[in-house]
């Protein structure tokens, strides 16, 4: 999935709201920063790989934050079904 879908799709942005929509199986697909803090993404990759939902990575959380027209970086974003 490319990463400037990001701007119109529907989404849910960080760690822990991602988790949760991926929980709840509303979640299409993922993207997670590289830079992210790998104690903080794994639990999260390792849910997505149970629940079958595509992972995607990007360079950095700011590239990833500003994809999502925030002023911040993001280590997780969820494209919503």
């Amino acid at each position: 999935m490319p990463l400037d879908m990001l701007k119109t799709a529907k989404k849910t942005i960080g760690v822990k709201q991602v988790t949760k929509a991926v929980e709840k199986d509303l979640v299409q697909a993922i993207f997670i920063a590289r830079d992210a803090e790998q104690r903080l993404v794994e639990p999260l990759r390792m849910l997505c790989s149970e629940k079958n939902v595509a992972v995607d990575t990007t360079p950095s959380m700011v590239e990833l934050g500003q994809a999502c027209s925030i002023e911040v970086g993001a280590a997780a974003v969820a494209v919503l079904k």
